[in-house]
């Protein structure tokens, strides 16, 4: 059966992964990965909707980067496993009546977003992967970890669309808020072209 993808915000939950400092110098297109997450963030706080977050090993690591406002998530979580699915992010997920789509971004595409992608749609969620917004050290591993995910029937796709999606309508309440995030492009980096 194919994924139609369709996302509600009472429906939908964002899953932030180890968008953290020591990653800077060795992620491709860090910088714009932040910008675009920070994006989604706003959004998902326009929107209502929950957001989850994990640190990978922050004692060693790091914490999540300084631009990255974790304002109203619903859950910072460090790990040590590469998935984000944890006890305490089932939990949380438990928490949140009807929750059906988890739209998922950072890093590094090849492991823990892969992973955790992997084990949400296991347990039978639907997941979205922002392209604009996950990257890797490697761009090889990372554009045959999208490929990997959009065979199984992952939506591989970008913020914008996510964003407007969500609203779905220009009449919705939230849509001219939603509009000004997008106004700006995201950025066009190497990450596109590598999908």
């Amino acid at each position: 059966m194919t994924t139609l993808g369709n996302l509600t915000p009472s429906s939908t939950v964002f899953f932030c992964c180890d968008m953290q400092e020591r990653f800077r110098p060795a992620i491709k297109y860090f910088g714009d990965i932040i910008s675009v997450g920070q994006r989604l963030l706003q959004g998902a706080r326009l929107l209502g909707i929950p957001v989850i977050v994990t640190e990978q090993y922050p004692k060693g690591l790091g914490s999540t980067v300084q631009e990255i406002d974790l304002t109203g998530a619903k859950l910072v979580l460090p790990k040590t496993k590469f998935s984000m699915v944890l006890p305490e992010v089932e939990a949380a997920l438990a928490e949140i009546p009807g929750v059906r789509s988890v739209v998922l971004f950072g890093v590094e595409t090849h492991v823990c977003i892969q992973q955790t992608a992997l084990e949400l749609i296991g347990r039978g969620l639907e997941v979205h992967i922002v392209a604009d917004a996950t990257s890797s050290r490697s761009m090889m591993d990372r554009m045959f970890a999208l490929e990997r995910l959009a065979r199984t029937g992952i939506i591989v796709t970008t913020s914008e669309a996510i964003l407007l999606q969500l609203v779905a309508d220009k009449e919705h309440p939230k849509f001219k808020e939603i509009q000004n995030l997008i106004k700006a492009s995201a950025p066009e980096s190497g990450l596109l072209s590598k999908v």
